[in-house]
């Protein structure tokens, strides 16, 4: 998903002479024919996260689109300061591109893990925020954020992640996406977590429960008729993310819930990192398992829950 998100730079750089690409001390190789042919408009700057956000606040200005790219600790929590003032508060077009958010980097620790990054983009005025399931789908979302008001803020996965999207037949900025039927439980997802879901659902099916995956690659603006629409229909809505229950995807909906006063906002199990520092090390895998958020414990919590309300 990285290689596509970076890739598709280079390619809308190749056809608007106003995009930009900024990367923050990534490692050798990273857009090699970018720096090559289009040289004048690639920057590569050291570990200066703060500085790079005010830099690109200044070519906005000036009337260019930067794409920024670092790890996405950095980019979020590392700068909230300057997303707030230098992006926000000025409502510039810098496309903010985060690797690794959620667990990708466990093998690094708590310093690296984004797991809070959605909760602190949604509070700033402004921001929106993406983070697509799979690499069909950053292909399709990636031309879009060029014509996006204002900074965006683009959630990216570790790579590699299993096509899901290839049969959906338009995928747009803004609006989220059903997959399956969603008659007994519906699954919010973002990122990677569609996958997730989307496994567990098929699960379900095989014991006549019938389950949908209401996929959401925009966080922000967030596709507020949609879930309200399906959650007439549905008996237990489900929320996972690969990030803490706080403030994230999970919060988000019971926020949307509540304002269209849905009869369903006392029925939705929220599934995530609880709010404490991931103490364990290994893999992405061994992590989101040790969280509960892989598909074996995603399902024993949902079914529990399902059975205790039939």
């Amino acid at each position: 998903m990285r290689k596509t998100c970076l890739d598709m730079v280079y390619q809308l750089a190749k056809k608007n002479k106003k995009i930009i690409f900024v990367g923050s001390d990534l490692g050798a190789g990273v857009l090699n024919e970018f720096k090559k042919k289009i040289s004048s408009r690639f920057f590569m700057e050291g570990i200066s996260e703060q500085y790079i956000t005010g830099m690109t606040a200044g070519l906005a200005k000036e009337g260019f689109i930067p794409y920024f790219n670092t790890i996405a600790t950095f980019i979020t929590r590392r700068n909230f300061e300057q997303n707030i003032i230098d992006l926000g508060l000025h409502n510039l077009p810098v496309r903010l591109i985060g690797n690794g958010g959620g667990l990708v980097y466990a093998p690094l620790g708590p310093t690296h893990q984004a797991i809070e990054d959605i909760a602190i983009m949604r509070t700033i005025p402004n921001m929106r925020i993406i983070a697509p399931c799979d690499a069909n789908e950053m292909k399709k979302l990636m031309p879009q954020t060029v014509n996006i008001k204002g900074p965006l803020y683009i959630r990216l996965a570790r790579g590699g992640d299993k096509i899901v999207t290839n049969k959906v037949k338009k995928i747009q900025f803004g609006k989220s996406i059903l997959l399956g039927n969603p008659k007994d439980i519906l699954f919010v997802t973002t990122g990677i977590t569609t996958q997730e879901c989307l496994t567990v659902a098929n699960r379900l099916k095989l014991e006549g429960i019938k389950a949908g995956v209401l996929h959401n690659h925009t966080l922000k603006p967030f596709d507020e008729k949609k879930l309200l629409k399906f959650s007439k229909i549905t008996k237990l809505i489900v929320t996972v993310e690969e990030h803490l229950v706080n403030g994230g995807l999970g919060s988000l909906v019971l926020e949307v819930l509540n304002s269209g006063k849905s009869k369903i906002i006392n029925n939705v199990l929220r599934i995530g990192i609880n709010n404490a520092f991931v103490k364990k090390y290994g893999s992405q895998q061994d992590l989101l398992n040790y969280c509960g958020i892989s598909e074996k414990k995603i399902y024993a919590k949902v079914i529990k829950r399902f059975n205790e309300n039939t």
